[in-house]
């Protein structure tokens, strides 16, 4: 800001850049479950965006609401019936430790795509597979769950499930 008293605003882009990293990082925190910090963080925003950058203000406008959505889903979902994600049926187990490194992901993604909805199988692996379900969440959101049953050292247990279609 200049000392003789004026102010200077940013350039747009600048002011663009900044809202748009901010309706990202409140997209994702209501997602990680934190809807309400994400919706009051977001309204801040848009309240200084507003006036001189309605543009701006107006992604903001849309945050709010996706993250309206998000936190009814959530409180649908703590509110439901316990009801069972997967069928009774015994999972199917796919152990990768055996495969070469190269090869596991492209039976994993194969296994997966063979699943029927309300299926699942139980990924038996000898590191944390964790980077997997970042690929299956960019690949596939909302359509499957993800449940760690053991966490190492030497092996790792995640039930894979198939609650949509892709």
């Amino acid at each position: 800001m200049p000392t003789d008293g004026s102010s200077t605003a940013p350039p747009v882009d600048v002011v663009d850049g900044l809202a748009r990293t901010l309706a990202r990082a409140c997209r994702a925190l209501a997602e990680a479950g934190r809807p309400q910090d994400a919706g009051r963080l977001a309204a801040d925003g848009w309240v200084l965006l507003r006036h001189r950058h309605p543009d701006q203000a107006l992604r903001l406008d849309g945050t709010m609401h996706h993250v309206a959505r998000v936190e009814q889903r959530l409180a649908d979902l703590a509110h439901a019936p316990e009801e069972p994600l997967m069928t009774l049926t015994p999972d199917r187990i796919v152990d990768v430790r055996t495969e070469i490194p190269r090869t596991r992901h492209a039976l994993i993604f194969t296994t997966f795509d063979q699943l029927p909805v309300g299926t699942g199988f139980v990924l038996v692996n000898d590191h944390d597979p964790k980077p997997l379900y970042y690929q299956l969440a960019a690949e596939s959101p909302d359509a499957f769950t993800w449940e760690y049953l053991e966490e190492g050292p030497e092996v790792w247990r995640v039930r894979i499930g198939r609650i949509a279609a892709a």
